[in-house]
């Protein structure tokens, strides 16, 4: 287990604290909905930090072409339906590029700084040109109102324990997330970041913010700043459950 992370509860556990059980039983949300509507049909898509593919299968179910990256193995067992590849995702250098790179579970906010730059520069290094890198952040209000909780219209509860500051602007959080017959516990280091320090963050990599595809500004679409050729997709701003 990587410092800092820490998962408790039935079967697998990767380094990161993440259960592979609770996402195999977790439902896919409006994810597939903003990505489809901000890029081309049948796009050839990089995702980046799959688990057990949640939104891939989505994605591929909607004619997507879909490769899926994890570093754990546990989790790509339950892959269906698309190309694999086992790495960690800031020591992926793959000999070929994708229409867009997919980014999501606010990977984004890595607590090392050091990693948030590395896997920005694979979504850089990846990207084709004319392609874009779609990313998915924290809520401005994640660390707020500690303790919350939240109960899923599938019938399991979310919660929110803590969002402790450890130093450096890192935060460890603590989440639980409680079914009728089962219970995970995850602790996990995040690196908060304002609008302002996500986009100094993009820029320090190559990339520059396209436009949010969300009014909570939680999903981007992001291009490579010397390459803004990416045709702009227009519409209305779909919203957050």
């Amino acid at each position: 287990m990587r410092e800092g992370y820490e998962g408790t509860g039935p079967g697998a556990i990767t380094p990161d604290g993440c259960a592979v059980e609770f996402y195999a039983r977790l439902p896919v949300g409006d994810e597939p909905d903003v990505i489809a509507a901000a890029v081309p049909e049948g796009a050839r898509i990089l995702e980046l930090g799959s688990g057990v593919g949640r939104v891939t299968h989505a994605l591929t179910e909607r004619g997507f072409s879909v490769t899926a990256v994890d570093e754990s193995p546990e989790m790509l067992e339950r892959v269906r339906g698309a190309r694999t590849i086992c790495s960690p995702i800031e020591a992926l250098e793959l000999d070929e590029t994708f229409d867009v790179v997919l980014l999501a579970s606010f990977l984004v906010h890595a607590g090392d700084a050091e990693v948030r730059r590395g896997l920005l520069r694979t979504c850089l290094r990846h990207v084709a040109e004319g392609g874009c890198v779609l990313i998915q952040r924290e809520g401005e209000d994640y660390h707020a109102n500690v303790p919350r909780e939240r109960v899923d219209p599938s019938g399991f509860t979310v919660r929110i324990v803590s969002s402790d500051p450890v130093g450096d602007g890192v935060h460890s959080v603590r989440a639980e997330y409680e079914f009728p017959d089962a219970v995970w516990t995850q602790t996990f280091r995040t690196r908060p970041l304002t609008q302002r320090q996500f986009e100094e963050a993009l820029a320090e990599s190559g990339l520059e913010v396209d436009r949010y595809l969300t009014r909570d500004r939680i999903w981007v679409r992001a291009l490579p700043k010397d390459r803004r050729q990416f045709p702009i997709v227009q519409g209305p701003l779909p919203g957050r459950r």
